[in-house]
């Protein structure tokens, strides 16, 4: 894929590159040494002391320095494979890194990609259930995409079978982008079946992995892929799922990341079903019943129809503290509850109980970590 946006310099990319391939070095602690470094290159520069001060980073992390050289080769080989082979290296450094990953704090700095599509798309919808998909998940998941096809969003899956291959055959099939998040490495198609659809992908979408060429394939990959589909979406749909399983991984990351997770409840008969209709009992997903309920929750609006605005809110019979913490939420989106605590001066006691009668009322919602927001806001 021809890149037409500013690449990073080739040395701090080298060097980027190196200490994101180094052991030990995940998304998090590398996050860390670049906010409190500067940069990767700088990282094998500082002096000792000042590395030892770095979030997250130890004496056994420290002698990573020592292995500058081979961790720069092993940098430079990559490089040159992939332009070789075609493939696109795509590092938070590029300006068209995915900004719905660069969000995350648990998502990759670094994957690769093929194929002639863009991942900053305007809308996007992911798709996932079980790889023993029934006739009536199929049928469902054709029908789910034909419908969302008049608000053009790209479609994001897994290239797996059942539901994911399902998904991406069927927005080809209506002039979809779709992408394809692999668990395998980026120069291995898994599973080999699914090549032919992976090739059509590439005219008008990507097919990324956060997994080099000729790295190794280990079932904990397919897991942690779950967690970029979850992120790549703006809203995700469990078609069908068991009790569990991936596609029940993705939509519990989703609800972490406070993303609109929908479920197509099934049969109560079909173990198939169960995982669906579980989340929707948690409260983790709402029922799919048709299109306009993705558009309601997002504010999407067809070609031609008028932008819905979201409503504003009436604080007039508000009493003084929900008017403080409403306000508080509407100028940081999502807070913990001590921040809450610390911003509006409200005791934690009565806050806790006017929280809980806010999201009693449907205003707002609570999220993992003793966070709340504002809902449609």
């Amino acid at each position: 894929m021809t890149n037409t946006t500013p690449s990073p310099n080739p040395e701090e990319l080298r060097y980027f590159i190196a200490l994101a391939l180094a052991p030990k070095i995940g998304p998090g602690i590398f996050k860390a040494i670049i906010a409190y470094a500067g940069s990767a290159q700088n990282f094998f520069s500082l002096p000792k002391g000042k590395v030892l001060k770095t979030p997250k980073v130890g004496t056994k992390l420290l002698e990573l320095r020592n292995q500058e050289q081979e961790l720069l080769r092993k940098a430079d080989e990559l490089i040159s494979s992939c332009e070789k082979s075609g493939y696109r290296i795509f590092t938070s450094l590029d300006s068209d890194f995915p900004t719905r990953l660069k969000v995350q704090e648990d998502s990759p700095v670094l994957f690769f990609a093929k194929g002639s599509g863009s991942l900053n798309f305007d809308r996007s919808v992911g798709i996932v259930g079980t790889r023993s998909a029934t006739t009536y998940g199929k049928s469902a998941t054709r029908k789910i995409i034909e419908d969302l096809a008049i608000y053009q969003p790209a479609i994001i899956s897994g290239l797996a079978y059942g539901i994911d291959i399902e998904a991406h055959r069927a927005a080809l099939a209506v002039g979809l982008p779709t992408v394809a998040v692999m668990g395998s490495p980026i120069n291995q198609i898994y599973p080999a079946v699914h090549r032919k659809t992976a090739e059509s992908i590439l005219e008008t979408g990507l097919v990324m992995s956060e997994y080099a060429p000729g790295s190794k394939m280990t079932p904990g990959n397919f897991p942690a892929r779950n967690r970029i589909i979850a992120s790549l979406s703006d809203t995700l749909i469990v078609v069908e799922a068991a009790e569990k399983g991936g596609a029940l991984i993705t939509a519990e990351i989703a609800y972490s990341y406070d993303k609109d997770v929908f479920a197509v409840p099934g049969n109560l008969q079909s173990p198939f079903s169960e995982g669906c209709n579980q989340l929707i009992k948690k409260m983790k997903a709402n029922i799919y019943t048709g299109p306009g309920d993705i558009a309601e929750a997002l504010f999407w609006v067809k070609p031609g129809e008028k932008e819905v605005k979201k409503p504003a809110l009436d604080l007039s019979n508000r009493n003084s503290d929900e008017k403080i913490v409403i306000e508080f939420l509407m100028d940081k989106n999502e807070s913990e509850i001590d921040q809450i605590c610390y911003g509006t001066e409200i005791p934690l006691g009565p806050l806790a109980s006017l929280l809980l009668s806010l999201e009693f009322e449907g205003l707002i919602k609570s999220l993992p970590g003793k966070k709340y927001k504002l809902l449609g806001y």
